[in-house]
């Protein structure tokens, strides 16, 4: 991933179901870079709305529960796009078929996916889970696009 530069126009970002990792990530670049990085957020096949991903969000003050899943399909067009960043295998082999004949840069994060976290059923475990993935999102994009002014957390 290349470090602090240029930042680009507009960023999406691509999970399964646009449920928990995207839709995370979504609202972090918006809450770190307000206004300076077009971003948006969508899934392989969309999913429901996950209440855990909203509830870690907003202990941070980032409120998606609003946030309705849509998939790549509902999308204009990918290579609009400045760079994709694939959230999961399957996302990063739809956003490079999506782009081949494109200059659309697209990444790859190895993140953690919450829902195969062992949690044993437990709410609190469950939190703790999407807390991380939350705190790994934050981590990769100010990484991957600089740190900003604007703290979240």
């Amino acid at each position: 991933m290349a470090g602090e530069g240029k930042l680009p126009g507009s960023v999406l970002f691509i999970c399964n179901l646009n449920a928990i990792r995207s839709p995370m990530a979504e609202g972090l670049m918006k809450a770190l870079y307000p206004g300076r990085i077009f971003t948006q957020s969508a899934g392989v096949t969309p999913g429901d709305p996950d209440p855990f991903a909203a509830e870690v969000m907003g202990e941070v003050g980032i409120d998606i529960a609003s946030h309705m899943p849509r998939g790549v399909d509902e999308l204009d067009d990918l290579t609009s796009y400045d760079v994709i960043v694939a959230l999961t295998p399957e996302a990063k082999e739809a956003a490079e078929g999506a782009t081949r004949s494109a200059a659309t840069e697209v990444e790859y994060w190895d993140v953690i996916d919450p829902l195969a976290t062992p949690t044993g059923g437990s709410r609190e475990r469950r939190l703790v889970a999407y807390r991380e993935l939350r705190d790994q999102l934050k981590r990769l994009i100010e990484k991957r696009f600089g740190r900003t002014e604007r703290r979240v957390g």
